[in-house]
């Protein structure tokens, strides 16, 4: 029973930090799901007959709970609030082995994570989240989502289709040879100091939005069109000395990651749409940034990467 409950540990991870958008947050919601597990009697426990189903359903009331409050924390956060980074930890330490204790290694890189995603997941009322993520991205059952939400199967359903509706209109397709073609241009381009060229790659509505958290710089509000994006990305490059630039995966997506003396201070997300820049996402919040600063470690390429004088002090 013991090694069955430890293995039920990832995919809490997995589906919390979908459902919550926080490394942080989905580490607490699985731990005190386990907490309540080992608080039930040992008779309840024999009477589970799914431990994993239990734990799953504990861990969803507990996000949808944690959700239903985060809207007014978040009217609290210095700036703007944004997900969670996460590193491919296979590019990012060469011969790092995966941690089943840091939750940064158990979340599975795919379109269900990039920041593009999470971004839209965060437009969603709480039961369309957990109804969405639930059914469509881990296929749990309409009448197993009814006992998370304490609704019935239909509802869930509609709270999935209504969740859905919103990820078609805000989501369009791109190939990730595509996104790392643009992502990699705007990298030279920032490089370069280029604004015209910059201005090319972005779209004229596209929007940057940085979070800080009041711990690092940042411009507090989004800045939008792609104009105004390109010569703020030049002025920042000649403000600030001693960056390198580098093309990393960024939760499972191309993006771009600058670090100074070791040390990671943003890590920026793309979405693209027809080969230019609609949004971009940079990350200075050291508290988000930890996973990408794991023991010290230098990042692979470091004495290859380009250097930029850029992305915040």
């Amino acid at each position: 029973m013991a090694g069955e409950m430890a293995g039920e540990r990832r995919q809490l991870i997995n589906v919390a930090y979908r459902l919550l958008g926080s490394l942080a947050e989905a580490e607490d919601a699985v731990q005190e799901a386990y907490a309540r597990w080992y608080a039930l009697p040992r008779s309840r426990q024999d009477e589970i007959v799914s431990p994993g189903a239990w734990l799953t359903t504990v861990t969803g009331r507990i996000c949808l709970d944690v959700l239903g409050s985060a809207r007014a924390r978040r009217e609290r956060y210095v700036g703007a609030w944004l997900p969670d980074p996460l590193p491919d930890h296979a590019e990012w330490d060469h011969g790092h082995a995966t941690d089943p204790a840091d939750p940064a290694d158990q979340v599975v890189l795919d379109e269900s994570v990039t920041m593009a995603f999470l971004v839209v997941l965060e437009s969603m009322t709480p039961a369309e989240r957990v109804a969405f993520v639930l059914h469509d991205v881990f296929r749990y059952r309409y009448a197993e989502i009814a006992g998370i939400l304490g609704r019935t199967p239909a509802a869930c359903k509609q709270l999935a289709a209504a969740a859905r509706r919103r990820v078609r209109v805000e989501r369009a397709p791109v190939t990730a040879a595509g996104r790392a073609d643009a992502v990699r241009q705007v990298k030279e381009a920032w490089e370069a100091r280029d604004i015209a060229a910059l201005v090319d790659l972005l779209d004229p509505a596209a929007v940057m939005t940085a979070d800080g958290g009041g711990m690092a710089g940042t411009v507090l509000r989004p800045i939008e069109g792609g104009a105004r994006i390109a010569q703020y990305m030049v002025a920042i490059a000649d403000r600030t000395p001693g960056l390198q630039l580098l093309e990393r995966s960024v939760n499972g997506a191309p993006g771009l990651v600058a670090r100074r003396a070791g040390t990671v201070l943003t890590v920026a997300s793309f979405d693209v749409v027809d080969g230019r820049v609609t949004r971009i996402w940079a990350v200075r919040n050291p508290e988000k940034l930890r996973p990408w600063g794991r023991n010290g470690q230098a990042l692979p390429g470091a004495g290859r990467g380009a250097r930029l004088t850029g992305m915040g002090r």
